[in-house]
């Protein structure tokens, strides 16, 4: 049984129940530290009140609303990297407490060695890996992009966003082309892109196709890009004066543009009302499971997003020989004093 086999490695997964009686999003990783001090890390959830028993550390992947961050920067057991600190702070307008890191450090939690690594889902988007007491490699990785720089691991607790291998729509890759035409062709064009991450991805993907001029965003955009790029160029605000302006606009603001200004939409979804060009933040299915034969871990849990997919990717896994299950099929619950 593969929940054994997590408990016969050192690691017991658990899930919390909220004031309904249903479960949370989440999942929380008990092991022992070196010194044999039982220790818990909760992994992209929501901060426990104060009042309760806290765990030791609530690690933070990356700054999307679906990772918590926003409840978790309350705390000062918090651990994400400095610029998801930061994106935090922007988005949430509120100030991070917890503990900051940059990609590739050695932090300590509660004797705890724990090290970074990079996803390339959103600037400072992290993966987190340490050992517990016998010695077992133990990777969180969030929401990936790229696993190049993933470490081996025995333990992986990963997402399946496109993690359907029977959805078309799980099947992608990123059409730099099209991006690239639209970017050169005459006239105003803006594309449509979440403002952290996606936009971040577009401003990055346009200076590298060799376009210099301005990009014109909203405050809150042109300030996370500002934080989160090394040299974003000319930002700029949304009011247009030339005749060949480009634009990068959350795409349900994409109708609030002129209409003489040619829209598309980045993303691999197709419920939007403007062309879309396939731009994404994840691996797809076939990169999911290239990412974890590459990391070859003994158990992969599979602890994100909500609905089915993380139940698809766990028995696809399963099918192909890769002992995996998914939160769903998780049966221990942190004691009520955690809701």
């Amino acid at each position: 049984m593969i929940s054994k086999k997590l408990i016969d490695l050192g690691v017991l997964a658990l899930r919390q129940r909220n004031s309904r009686g249903t479960f949370k999003p989440h999942v929380s990783i008990r092991f022992r530290d070196n010194e044999g001090d039982l220790r818990t890390f909760s992994i992209d959830t929501t901060r426990s009140p104060g009042k309760h028993p806290q765990p030791d550390a609530y690690l933070i992947t990356h700054a999307h609303s679906d990772h918590h961050g926003k409840s978790a920067m309350l705390s000062p057991r918090a651990v994400c990297t400095d610029k998801t600190a930061t994106a935090l702070e922007i988005r949430h307008d509120k100030k991070y407490v917890g503990n900051t890191c940059s990609l590739g450090d050695e932090i300590e939690i509660g004797g705890t060695k724990v090290r970074t690594y990079p996803t390339e889902h959103t600037a400072g988007a992290a993966a987190f890996f340490w050992e517990n007491d016998v010695g077992t490699r133990i990777l969180v990785t969030g929401d990936v992009k790229d696993a190049s720089k993933l470490p081996p691991c025995d333990v992986l607790i990963t997402e399946a966003n496109y993690g359907d291998p029977g959805d078309p729509s799980c099947h992608f890759a990123d059409d730099l082309e099209s991006m690239k035409c639209a970017l050169f062709e005459s006239g105003p064009v803006a594309f449509g892109a979440y403002e952290f991450g996606k936009a971040q991805r577009a401003v990055e993907l346009m200076r590298g196709f060799g376009y210099n001029g301005a990009i014109r965003m909203e405050a809150r955009t042109r300030a996370l890009t500002r934080s989160m790029l090394e040299d974003a160029g000319e930002l700029a605000g949304l009011d247009s004066g030339g005749d060949d302006e480009v634009f990068v606009v959350a795409p349900w603001d994409l109708d609030k543009l002129p209409w003489n200004v040619k829209k598309y939409v980045l993303s691999c979804r197709a419920d939007y009302p403007y062309p879309i060009i396939k731009i994404s933040d994840h691996l797809d299915a076939c990169g999911l499971e290239a990412m974890v034969r590459k990391l070859n871990p003994e158990v992969t849990l599979v602890y994100h997003p909500g609905g089915h997919r993380p139940s698809k990717f766990s028995k696809h896994l399963n099918s192909i020989g890769i002992d995996s299950i998914s939160i769903d099929q998780i049966g221990n619950v942190l004691s009520n004093e955690y809701i």
